[in-house]
């Protein structure tokens, strides 16, 4: 072989299409371009004559080598990119990019569109999501902090609503503050308060309550003689989330009536407004007069 082909400046294999026809300009092509217009096959790809896979088979197991002349290849990787790569699919077959095996990802993964798997989901560190979590189930399982070689495992409690809550005790007073954002966050005639003694039995009477405080009532809890007010209790208060639709808890068919939650929804994470008054349901709890 001349030493000319052996460092061609240019491999064409077929028609050259690196340049449009008629172009007046001269071939423009770097230096070392390859043209390769038929199935390109490189190692050992257990194909046989025009049975090919695609366009470029790949194999990290090579052909038969003759180590009399150069070192055989011996290599794990049917291939390695240095730089970026970027798939366009197409209508051909039905995934741009079908996986066999385990991946790994070292850096910031960003997906725009559903995610589906048919096994577990595993995160070792913080997951965020901008949208809502829909499982069959919503659980923790974590080290038991007590028992060697246990685990333990707990569920979310469900309801028929997008609720928060404020838990406490309160003793020596009689006035329960909620959490400053709660007159913006939560409907206020929503509000449920419970109530529960401690040490000994009290009247507990809630008076008055909004989205800022609740008041409960003086009364007996009071000394006549000190003034000292004898309250000593647990509270729970909840609210319903003003800033998302109420829930709709039954609806025909496979799909929730929101878009915005459609697992199909084609509409950019960004762009979705789970508050979107086209589709405010009734709201399932409220505590009017």
């Amino acid at each position: 072989m001349s030493e000319a082909i052996k460092h061609c400046q240019k491999l064409v294999v077929g028609k050259d299409i690196s340049k449009p026809d008629g172009d007046s300009k001269g071939d423009q092509s770097p230096v070392g371009t390859a043209i390769l217009n038929g199935p390109v096959v490189c190692g050992k790809v257990n194909k046989t004559h025009n049975d090919y896979v695609g366009v470029l088979n790949v194999s990290s197991d090579s052909v038969p080598q003759n180590p009399s002349l150069q070192p055989v290849l011996d290599v794990k990787l049917a291939a390695k990119v240095d730089g970026n790569v970027k798939i366009d699919g197409d209508s051909k077959t039905a995934k741009a990019l079908d996986i066999t095996g385990d991946t790994l990802t070292t850096g910031n993964a960003h997906v725009t569109g559903n995610v589906s798997t048919g096994g577990d989901l595993s995160v070792g560190g913080f997951a965020s999501w901008s949208g809502s979590i829909v499982a069959t189930t919503k659980l923790f399982d974590i080290e038991h902090p007590s028992k060697e070689n246990h685990r333990l495992r707990h569920a979310c409690l469900e309801g028929s609503e997008h609720a928060v809550y404020h838990r406490g005790r309160l003793k020596g007073k009689n006035i329960i503050e909620l959490p400053y954002y709660w007159k913006d966050l939560i409907h206020e005639d929503t509000i449920t308060v419970q109530l529960q003694s401690i040490g000994k039995s009290q009247n507990l009477v809630v008076e008055s309550f909004n989205s800022e405080y609740v008041v409960i009532e003086i009364g007996a809890n009071q000394d006549f003689l000190t003034g000292e007010i004898l309250i000593d209790c647990f509270y729970h208060v909840y609210g319903e989330r003003k800033d998302v639709n109420p829930l709709l808890v039954e609806y025909e068919g496979d799909e929730y009536p929101d878009p915005n939650f459609d697992k199909k929804c084609k509409i950019p994470l960004e762009d979705r407004n789970f508050a979107d008054p086209k589709y405010r349901f009734p709201r399932n709890v409220t505590t009017n007069d």
